[in-house]
C-alpha cells in the first residue's frame, strides 16, 4: 500500500513542476496585457520626462501599452512600497533615482519603510548623469584644491547648500567633507530651484549641480564649477578633473534613473523588461534628447543594476550614520 506521507510527496512535486511550467509559459509570453511604470514623484519631475520619452519605444518592443502612474508622497516612499507589494508578476514595475537607495539609511535595519535589496528584483540602469562641484564666484576659490585648503582654513564658515535635509546633495556634500576632513554649514532648502535662486544671488558659497540644469548660470558666469563629483570623467564636461583624480578615489557621486520589479517576479519577466530599456536606450532619438539633458544612456543587464545598488545601499547607511544625519520633515 502506498504511504499517505509518499502520496502528499508525489502531490506536492506535481504542484511545482504545474507552477514552474506555468510560469515560464507566463514568462515567455510576456506581455499579454498592458504594463504599469509606477513613478513616486510629481508630474514634471525629471524621471517623469524621461520616462514618458521612453513611453513610445518601450511600446514598440513590448507590443502593448505602457501607461504611468503617479504615486508621489513621502519622500517617494510611498509609490516605492506599492510596487513592493504588487503581484511579482511583471505587470507592475517602479522608476527610481538615487533617493531610492538613501531613504532607508535614515531607519533601523528592523523598521525600514522598504528595503531595497530584499523587496525589489532589479531591471536596468537606463541612464547615468554626472554631476559637479560648483562655487559662487567671488569666493576666491578656483579649483578643487583652493576648495579644500578654504575649508580647512575656515571651517563651518563655508554654506553649502542641499536641496533638502537627508537628500542626495546633503549625502554627496557630508561624504566629500568627511572624506577630506572638513567642516562647513549645510544649509537645507525646499527643493533644488530655491537653492539655486539664493546660490546665484549669492546667499550660499558651493553646491553640488547636474550640467543640464546649471549651464545657463555656468555660462553666464554666475556659478563656477571646480571639480567633477562622478568618479569617471564626462564627455559633457571633459575638461573638469574628477574629485576622484585629485587624492581621493574613492569619491563618487552620481545622478542616474532606473527601474525595478516587485521581488519574486521571475526572472524571465526582469529579463524582458531588461532587453525591452536595452532597446530604448539606443534609440538614437533618445540619446540626442537625453544628451542634450547632460545624461548618458545606459540600458545595463539587471545584475549590473543590482550590484551598483549593493554598494549605493551600504555606502549612503555609512555616511548617514557616522555623520548622525536626520531626515528632514
Amino acid at each position: 500500500m502506498v504511504s499517505t506521507r509518499l502520496l502528499k510527496s508525489v502531490a506536492a512535486a506535481v504542484v511545482t513542476l504545474c507552477s514552474s511550467a506555468v510560469l515560464a509559459q507566463t514568462a515567455t509570453n510576456f506581455p499579454t496585457k498592458p504594463v504599469t511604470i509606477v513613478l513616486p514623484f510629481t508630474t514634471g519631475a525629471s524621471t517623469d520626462i524621461e520616462t514618458r520619452l521612453y513611453q513610445q519605444r518601450l511600446m514598440e518592443d513590448l507590443k502593448h501599452p505602457v501607461l504611468i502612474d503617479y504615486k508621489p508622497g513621502a519622500g517617494s516612499s510611498l509609490g516605492t512600497i506599492y510596487v513592493a507589494k504588487a503581484q511579482p508578476d511583471g505587470y507592475t514595475i517602479l522608476a527610481i533615482t538615487p533617493g531610492f537607495a538613501v531613504y532607508p539609511a535614515f531607519f533601523p535595519l528592523d523598521k525600514l519603510p522598504y528595503d531595497p535589496i530584499k523587496d525589489f528584483a532589479p531591471i536596468s540602469l537606463i541612464n547615468k548623469r554626472s554631476a559637479m562641484l560648483l562655487v559662487r564666484p567671488d569666493l576666491g576659490v578656483k579649483n578643487f584644491k583652493e576648495y579644500v585648503a578654504y575649508t580647512k582654513a575656515n571651517p563651518g564658515k563655508l554654506n553649502f547648500g542641499t536641496s533638502g535635509g537627508g537628500g542626495i546633495f546633503h549625502i554627496a556634500g557630508a561624504w566629500l567633507h568627511s572624506m577630506t576632513k572638513t567642516d562647513v554649514t549645510f544649509v537645507h532648502f525646499k527643493g533644488a530651484g530655491p537653492m539655486y535662486t539664493d546660490f546665484i544671488a549669492g546667499r550660499i558659497d558651493a553646491a553640488p549641480g547636474l550640467p543640464f540644469v546649471v549651464s545657463g548660470y555656468v555660462k553666464a558666469g554666475k556659478l563656477l564649477p571646480i571639480a567633477n563629483m562622478t568618479a569617471a570623467r564626462s564627455k559633457f564636461m571633459p575638461d573638469l578633473v574628477p574629485i576622484s583624480e585629485q587624492g581621493y578615489p574613492d569619491y563618487d557621486y552620481n545622478s542616474w534613473s532606473a527601474y525595478m520589479a516587485p521581488a519574486k517576479t521571475p526572472p524571465a519577466i526582469v529579463n524582458r523588461w531588461s532587453a525591452a530599456f536595452a532597446f530604448v536606450a539606443k534609440a538614437p532619438e533618445v540619446v540626442a534628447r537625453m544628451a542634450a539633458d547632460s545624461a548618458e544612456m545606459v540600458g545595463s543587464t539587471p545584475e549590473q543594476l543590482r550590484q551598483q545598488l549593493a554598494t549605493e545601499v551600504a555606502r549612503y547607511r555609512k555616511i548617514v550614520t557616522e555623520n548622525n544625519m536626520k531626515l528632514e520633515e
